[in-house]
Formats: C-alpha cells, sequence, structure tokens
C-alpha cells in the first residue's frame, strides 16, 4: 500500500486536464506516442468534439515502481457532482490553472472542496507554451489568491508534456499514501457505474478495507440490500485489465454480470459479508432544470424509451419520467443538472441513437401550498393548479459567487440586478489579506430559473469572456409566479406554456411572442399568436397570410367581377383558419428559452 498514490485533476473546463492526463499515459506507456487520437481519457464523442470531460474516468499507471490511479474529472460546473466522487477516492490532487485564462470560480471552488476532505494539493500552471502568456502574473496570481508558495507551483505544458514527469514526481513525494486495511471486512465504494454490453453492470470501485478475490461467490451491497456473484475483477489502464485480487489502497472495477444498474448506486458500499459498517457514501445528485423530450416522429418513441433507458445506466443524475402531450404525443421529463447537461443528453440522443427531438422550454421544480393543505411539487406549466387554490409558490434560490477582473464589477452587479438577484458581498481576492486590484468574487444570491436562461451568455459578453461563476442551490422561497399560457389560433399549446414571475410576464411573453413570429412559417391564413394569464391576453402577435392573385387572369370588365372573386377569397381563408392546422417547427419550442 506504500507503493499507491491515489490523485485526481481538479481544473475549469478546457484547462487542459485531458491532454495532461494522455502525457502522464505516454510516459507510463499506457498510450503509444505515436497515437494520433488525443485526449485517450475523453471516451464520448462530444467529449473529443467539445474539449469538454463529461463523465470521470479512471486510469491506473506504473511509474518508477509506484502504482498511481488517476480520476480524470469534468470542469463545468454542471458535472460537480462527478468532481466531488471523484475528490472522495483520491488522497491528492492537481490543482491544474490555464496559463492563458488564469484562475476561475469554479476552481476555487473544487480546491475548497478538496481541501476540506484533508488532499494534498499539487498546484500546476498548464499552457505556458501559449505565446504571450504572462507566467509570472499567473504564479502571483496562484500566491496571491490561492494562498501557494512560489516553490510549490509547478509550470507544464500538456501539449507538449514539458513538467509532466515533475508532475508525477511530485506526486510520488507529497501525496500520502492510502490507509486501509487487508485483513478487515471488504468495504468497496462505489464511485461510478456503468453497463457494458459483455460484462453487464460495471462498478468502479476504490477499496478502502479488505480486499476482493476473483474468484469471490458472494458480494453485498450494504445499503441497497442486494448480493451478487461478480464476473470479473480488475484495474483500469484505461481499458479493462482483469486482476485476480483487489486490495485496500487500491482502484478498480467490478464486473457484475447484471443488467439492471439502478441496483448498484453511486455512494454505496460493496463488502464481502451483509453485516460490515457501510462507508459514508456520497449526497446523490439532485436535477434542478426540467424539460420534456418528444420525438419529432412519433412512431420513433419506442426508440427514444429505449435510448433514455441506456443513458440513464451510465448518467446517475438524469431522471426520467413517461408524458404525454395532446401536440406531441408520447415523451418523456426529464430532469438534468443544468443547461449543458441538458444540451449534452440532447445531442447524445440525436448523435448516438438518431433521434430527432423536439424539447420544451426548461424550468426549475416549485413547491406549491394548496388552500386546502396539500403540498405539490411541479416540474412544468402543465402541472400548475388553479390560482385561487393556491395558497404559497415557493422556487429556488442559488448561491453565486463570480469571479471577475475588478474592472467588469460594475457590469456584472447591474446583470445581477437585473435577474432578482439579492447583492450579499465583494471580496478582493488576497489570501494573506492585503488588497489586491486584479480580481474580485462578488457574491450574489438569485433565482436558480434566471441563471438557467441566459445568464451565463450575458455574463460572459459583458466580461468580454473573463468572468465564471459557481453556484449551489441554496434554499426555496416564496414567489409570485404564474401560468403564461400560448396561444396559437386562439388554441393553447401546452409545451409553448411557461411559467414566469408576475412582474416579468408580460415583457417576457412579447419577446416568446417575437420569437414566435420569426419561427412559424407564414400559412394561407392569418395566424394569431397570443400570451394569457388565465383569461387575460397579455401580448398579441400576428403572422400574416400568404395572398395569391387571384384575379390576375381577369382582364378589364367591371369591377364588380374583382370584388366578387376577391370576396370569395375572403371566405376561404376565413374558413382554412377555422379548419387549419398551424405548423409549429421544432426550433419555435426554443423561443422560450432564448426570449
Amino acid at each position: 500500500m506504500d507503493k499507491i498514490r491515489n490523485f485526481s485533476i481538479i481544473a475549469h473546463i478546457d484547462h487542459g486536464k485531458s491532454t495532461l492526463a494522455d502525457r502522464f499515459l505516454e510516459i507510463t506507456g499506457l498510450k503509444d506516442t505515436r497515437e494520433k487520437n488525443s485526449r485517450v481519457l475523453d471516451t464520448l464523442e462530444l467529449e473529443q468534439e467539445k474539449g469538454i470531460t463529461i463523465k470521470l474516468q479512471p486510469a491506473s499507471m506504473q511509474y518508477q515502481g509506484y502504482t498511481l490511479n488517476l480520476i480524470d474529472t469534468p470542469g463545468h460546473v454542471d458535472f460537480a457532482y462527478e468532481v466531488s466522487r471523484s475528490l472522495t477516492s483520491c488522497e491528492g490532487a492537481i490543482l491544474l490553472v490555464d496559463a492563458s485564462q488564469g484562475i476561475q470560480a469554479q476552481t476555487l471552488s473544487t480546491t475548497e472542496k478538496a481541501i476540506n476532505l484533508g488532499l494534498k494539493i499539487i498546484p500546476v500552471l498548464n499552457k505556458i507554451d501559449i505565446p504571450g502568456v504572462n507566467v509570472d502574473k499567473r504564479i502571483n496570481e496562484m500566491i496571491q489568491i490561492m494562498g501557494f508558495k512560489k516553490e510549490d507551483i509547478l509550470l507544464a505544458s500538456g501539449k507538449t508534456g514539458q513538467g509532466a514527469e515533475q508532475i508525477l514526481n511530485s506526486i510520488i513525494d507529497k501525496v500520502p499514501a492510502p490507509t486501509g486495511d487487508s485483513d478487515r471486512d471488504l468495504q468497496a465504494l462505489i464511485f461510478d457505474s456503468f453497463y457494458d454490453d459483455h460484462k453487464g453492470v460495471v462498478c468502479a470501485v476504490r477499496i478502502f478495507n479488505g480486499s476482493i478475490a476473483k474468484n469471490v461467490r458472494n458480494l453485498y451491497l450494504l445499503k441497497h440490500g442486494n448480493s451478487f456473484s461478480p464476473r470479473e475483477i480488475g484495474i483500469f489502464q484505461p481499458h479493462f485489465v482483469p486482476k485476480d485480487r483487489l486490495s485496500a489502497g487500491e482502484v478498480g472495477y467490478i464486473a457484475t454480470g447484471l443488467k439492471d444498474i439502478r441496483l448498484f448506486t453511486v455512494g454505496d458500499t460493496i463488502s464481502d459479508k451483509s453485516k460490515t459498517e457501510p462507508l459514508a457514501g456520497y449526497k446523490p445528485p439532485k436535477a434542478m432544470v426540467f424539460a420534456s423530450l418528444f420525438p419529432t416522429d412519433p412512431d420513433d418513441y419506442p426508440e427514444l424509451s429505449e435510448s433514455l433507458i441506456k443513458l440513464s445506466m451510465n448518467d446517475a443524475a438524469l431522471s426520467v419520467t413517461p408524458q404525454k402531450s395532446n401536440l406531441l404525443g408520447s415523451g418523456y421529463r426529464c430532469g438534468f443538472l443544468g443547461m449543458l447537461h441538458m444540451e449534452i443528453t440532447q445531442e447524445r440522443l440525436e448523435r448516438e441513437f438518431d433521434i430527432s427531438l423536439v424539447i420544451t422550454a426548461p424550468t426549475v421544480e416549485y413547491r406549491i401550498k394548496k388552500t386546502n393543505g396539500q403540498d405539490l411539487i411541479i416540474q412544468s406549466a402543465d402541472d400548475f393548479p388553479d390560482p385561487s387554490a393556491i395558497q404559497i409558490i415557493q422556487e429556488p434560490w442559488a448561491s453565486v459567487n463570480i469571479l471577475c477582473p475588478q474592472k467588469y464589477m460594475g457590469p456584472i452587479m447591474d446583470l445581477c440586478n437585473s435577474y432578482r438577484g439579492q447583492y450579499k458581498d465583494i471580496q478582493y481576492m488576497s489570501s494573506d489579506g492585503s488588497f489586491s486590484i486584479d480580481y474580485i468574487t462578488i457574491k450574489y444570491e438569485i433565482p436558480l430559473m434566471s441563471l438557467i436562461t441566459n445568464f451565463f451568455d450575458n455574463m460572459k459578453a459583458l466580461s468580454s469572456g473573463y468572468a465564471s461563476l459557481d453556484y449551489n442551490l441554496l434554499d426555496y422561497r416564496d414567489a409570485n409566479v404564474v401560468k403564461v399560457s400560448i396561444l396559437v389560433n386562439d388554441e393553447e399549446i401546452p409545451s409553448l406554456s411557461f411559467l414566469e414571475i408576475e412582474e416579468n410576464a408580460t415583457s417576457k411573453t412579447r419577446k416568446v411572442l417575437v420569437k414566435l413570429k420569426e419561427t412559424i412559417p407564414r400559412h394561407q391564413f392569418k395566424i394569431a399568436l397570443q400570451g394569457a394569464i388565465g383569461s387575460k391576453i397579455i401580448a398579441r402577435e400576428d403572422i400574416s397570410a400568404y395572398r395569391k392573385d387571384v384575379t390576375g387572369k381577369l382582364y378589364g370588365g367591371d369591377i364588380t367581377r374583382k370584388k366578387k372573386l376577391l370576396e370569395k377569397q375572403k371566405k376561404g381563408k376565413k374558413r382554412m383558419r377555422e379548419i387549419g392546422k398551424v405548423s409549429i417547427p421544432q426550433k419555435a419550442f426554443l423561443a422560450v428559452v432564448t426570449a
């Protein structure tokens, strides 16, 4: 166990952690340096294309007689739960900072989590090979903001491999060996689970105590209460490498041979005895954004069902509930960690499973207390009860930390205020108490619904891309929420309806209707677009009809002939409007999101 080091990489999105991990794999012989495919630990097609890590990925490396277990982590705030799972399985962490972008808000948040867990932090300044970067300035920021000593900060380039061996040596020297007793009862913490076509459900585990042999008959899930006979055990390199035994301190996998991933909850403890004390585990990820997914072609519903089952096998944070719509047919109400999580899920469904989707406007979870004392939790406008039966409505709020250069403080605070934010504090970033004129942290409390619309894009635009944010769900607070119904030709379209604060409802509805007018094509009859709260119309837009020139074939003659044809056309359009169906394209449903 003295020769084992378990470590993770903390970094913001696109700061180069997966590329640096590739250099580690090359140095330790797990990847051929001539191999063209970069970012080996990013196994999803979307990870490769977007340059982001979505799923954590372990790899066990041999270096100078030591076993180095790396658990790669995502960097986007939506996937923070994956990061917390990685950190719990480690004794140390590499803190990676991009020399061109500097320290980001989530970097500070994740580092704080790691320190609270007692991990040894190794600070690394990455991408020092980029022309024009001010390395000394970034080093001073890491000293001033995060309190590191200059001699402890390592310089590296994931692209060229510069400094990679020095980092590995530092891990051996500074990260403590894992603790545990191989002679005690088995305690293996599940930090990830996924489905493999050949091995069934595979559990990625960290062995804290005891050991497991490949021929063991029965293993027990201590929290779930089930037992199973493993098909194979081994380590990640990063592909599956079977082993005869896994002992305390090691990171590896257990192939269960079973197909039901719901039995293997992340945070559960696997043991060889049913009465063993379970480990603390994790706080399960909670969905914060909800949207409905419908297949564009109703005949694709079975394929959508099967695809969501497969995705949820590999994504513990994705919640799925069947739903029906008169307009869109059968679909699913899904819960996501954030807007990026929703976007990734949509793209995976469309690419990996070839399903064309319609997605309704995302919303958050509201809590309602009715006048009869009944408590409701709603996740869509469809579930909104009669306003006369509502006593109290509460919406979720988030604690937001925005890290940005001080010169952008004014515009960022104005943005937060316009999104109903409540100012809490400003911190001038300095670990030693001295005044720093470069970076500040602006602390606000903002309704979660405001954050999931276009807050992030506006923040980036106002700060020229320099600002970054980290947020955590705070609590639920009373709110004056109303349901805005969208009517197309006097017919309510439930999938376009949305929930909004009453004082913002009219302006939001106008924006939505303008977007709908731009996206719904013209028909041969006039289309009325209306927004209503109850029976009161609060906004309206009209889409004019195509007009055929019915008098084009007339050459002279009495004016009454023209009038007769025009009157006939008018009556025909009126009848067509009464019986005609409006074709609503998929992009119209995004109007509620972008307005």
